[in-house]
């Protein structure tokens, strides 16, 4: 697989882990955004000569191709420059207007900071309260608990399909059933960032309201994402942006705005992002699920049973509903720190691993790590040889600190 991948012709020695972070390109992406640039860079829906019909008739089957990819319909995605914008309109376009003093949100220890702030901020704001779901001592989230939590005042619950520190996969499914059938009025919103390349999304059989990722989590470019709005929540929202194509007439004292989705896409759209974006999700289907999803089982398996048998590393993750997204620290004074580590392995053997708090601090601290863990994730390009690699610079990194 590291054939499709261009930037293994330039760094022919790289081994990449930090797929959790940024997925690397394949070729088909990258020229997705080459032949807009090159063949047809103009603006769309506005034109009518020939390269803008050509950019707007790319970019709504982009649109439709990615909708089709989570069961969606078309009018339901909403794009935006990735998951933290696509969240904070949410928050902005539905929560300013629907939550009230009093009213609870309800997020989980495990968020990424993208899927906590905003929740966060906004109920400090509208003196609503902000509650949190547990961890077991397995680092999955603690169940039980949701039946205590939600009540009649539960406006929204705010989960991570899969933490981006711990790799557990949460069964979106069983929480959303388990909480409409406590309150059926609770809508639910599903951080998609590191499931979309990792396991098949259906946003109709998760029975959720809202759903988010990025693009370049997913092997396509930066700067483009999508919100997704199941479409009978659109009237309960009103545009927090503003600005030309989003709007259909304008009144000196009024304007009249563009129906769902164009009317929460204000400004120049990412064009050839978009369009990058759908030849992503082809490379995605055209990898197949089954393929990707045994590949990187095999990864995972493999990494854990290597990384279990180093004296003194502690993984930091469930024994189960494991994705490919490790972290692990040293459990004893005087072994490398998470920064040292990463410093050592990209340095000594041009491995690419993420350090730190990985944008996730109140669970690190929650579980007392007060400097962080080391974070290594996998993508299609992966192989059991990277992971040697990453065994060998750890035991390096060892003696150096022995």
């Amino acid at each position: 697989m590291k054939s499709n991948f261009p930037i293994f012709q330039h760094h022919p020695n790289l081994v990449y882990l930090d797929t959790a972070a940024t997925a690397l390109k394949p070729q088909s992406v990258i020229l997705a955004q080459t032949d807009y640039d090159t063949k047809f860079s103009a603006n769309i829906h506005r034109g009518l000569y020939q390269i803008s019909q050509t950019a707007s008739q790319l970019y709504d089957q982009s649109r439709q191709n990615i909708a089709d990819f989570i069961g969606a319909d078309f009018s339901e995605i909403i794009f935006t420059p990735g998951t933290t914008s696509s969240i904070n309109l949410l928050a902005k376009s539905w929560g300013e207007p629907n939550i009230r003093s009093g009213d609870e949100i309800i997020v989980s220890l495990m968020e990424h900071h993208s899927n906590f702030i905003p929740w966060q901020q906004l109920a400090a704001k509208k003196n609503a309260v902000l509650k949190l779901i547990p961890l077991t001592a397995d680092f999955t989230l603690d169940l039980n608990s949701i039946t205590q939590l939600v009540t009649p005042k539960t406006k929204l619950v705010a989960l991570t399909h899969i933490s981006n520190v711990l790799g557990t996969i949460n069964p979106i499914k069983d929480i959303t059933r388990l909480i409409k059938k406590i309150n059926p009025k609770t809508l639910v919103l599903v951080d998609a960032a590191q499931s979309v390349a990792h396991l098949p999304l259906d946003v109709t059989n998760f029975n959720i309201d809202f759903l988010a990722f990025s693009g370049h989590k997913m092997y396509g470019p930066t700067g483009v994402g999508v919100l997704w709005v199941k479409q009978n929540h659109y009237p309960s929202m009103s545009p927090s942006s503003f600005g030309g194509g989003a709007v259909s007439q304008v009144f000196t004292d009024r304007t009249i705005f563009q129906p769902p989705p164009y009317c929460y896409e204000p400004g120049t759209p990412p064009i050839s992002q978009v369009i990058a974006l759908s030849q992503a999700v082809d490379f995605i289907k055209f990898v197949g699920w089954s393929k990707i999803i045994a590949h990187e089982s095999k990864l995972t398996d493999y990494a854990l049973k290597k990384l279990s048998s180093i004296k003194n590393l502690k993984i930091i993750g469930p024994q189960s509903h494991h994705s490919g997204v490790i972290s692990f620290v040293f459990n004893r004074p005087g072994l490398p720190a998470p920064h040292d580590l990463g410093d050592i392995l990209s340095r000594q053997f041009n491995l690419a691993i993420r350090t730190g708090f990985h944008c996730a601090m109140p669970l690190h601290t929650q579980l007392g790590l007060d400097t962080g863990t080391n974070r290594l994730s996998f993508g299609i390009y992966n192989t059991l040889a990277d992971i040697d690699t990453l065994i060998k610079g750890i035991n390096y990194s060892l003696k150096i600190f022995s």
